[in-house]
């Protein structure tokens, strides 16, 4: 498939939010938790509406997001439930192909909603590569998004808690590293939670 073909097709942004969030001790879910003003969850969605790069779909499980006012208008927002959510993030994302598919999408840039410092910017960037497989990279080291193509979609794993890894392990000749400022740290803890939050602030 040329690079043209993989440049050509819809791209939807996946975020998965669909994890129990057990490692997180606080009053709430990790994702609901407030980070600088607003939930967890809030960061990774604005992101990825701000990309626009194509549709949104969220996959939602462990806990019901509440979209705000604002969000929840959009048309480019696709909410789908995984019912079988404490299975693995596998699940959750053939859930969220499987949506994707429904799109008509030909590409999907896969993030996580607890990972908040995740920027537009690396959205973009991320959904513009022309390789089947892409993947962010924060000062050399691999994080999401991670985009893939429609004809990998097959291979990804049905069950389990890996999802798109797999693929990058399998395939690496397809695989193209794409440097993106900001970061893919994710909320398991309070301390985590604080340590972002402090970041949050000291960046403006």
């Amino acid at each position: 498939m040329s690079q043209a073909q993989h440049r050509s097709g819809r791209t939807v942004a996946l975020l998965l939010a669909a994890g129990s969030g057990s490692r997180f001790l606080g009053g709430s879910h990790k994702l609901t938790a407030d980070l600088a003003g607003k939930p967890v969850y809030q960061w990774a969605l604005e992101a990825a509406l701000d990309a626009d790069i194509g549709p949104v779909v969220l996959v939602t499980g462990a806990v019901e997001l509440t979209l705000n006012p604002t969000t929840s208008t959009s048309t480019s927002i696709t909410v789908v439930h995984n019912p079988q959510w404490s299975t693995g993030m596998a699940g959750s994302l053939q859930v969220g192909i499987a949506t994707a598919r429904q799109l008509g999408a030909e590409a999907v840039v896969v993030g996580l909603a607890d990972q908040p410092l995740v920027t537009v910017t690396a959205w973009r960037l991320l959904a513009a590569s022309p390789s089947p497989i892409a993947v962010a990279t924060y000062n050399d080291k691999r994080g999401n998004p991670v985009r893939l193509h429609a004809e990998l979609w097959d291979a990804i794993p049905k069950s389990g808690d890996e999802g798109a890894r797999s693929l990058l392990r399998i395939y690496p000749e397809l695989v193209e590293e794409v440097s993106c400022k900001g970061s893919s740290s994710d909320i398991d803890t309070l301390e985590d939670l604080t340590r972002l939050s402090n970041e949050i602030r000291k960046h403006g």
